[in-house]
């Protein structure tokens, strides 16, 4: 799949999408979590940050990245 635009489409894929959305949810959570002085919460929270990492790439390798099977771009 060809894009004219000379644009490879990084983050525009649902594995992108799901891991960036862990991702954010994580930092908020330690964000308000560090404000409040609440330690474990803080390394729960970067946990789940690395876990949203690791879902982002599974899916991709399941083949719902960009370059992915189950994967169809959409025009803009």
């Amino acid at each position: 799949m060809s894009n004219p635009n000379g644009d490879p489409g990084h983050g525009h894929s649902p594995a992108a999408w799901t891991a960036v959305v862990i991702m954010l949810v994580g930092f908020a959570i330690g964000t308000t979590a560090f404000f409040l002085d609440i330690p474990w919460l803080v390394w729960a929270s970067a946990v789940l940050v690395v876990v949203g990492l690791v879902v982002g790439w599974v899916m991709a390798k399941a083949g719902y990245g960009v370059n992915g099977p189950k994967y169809t771009a959409k025009e803009h």
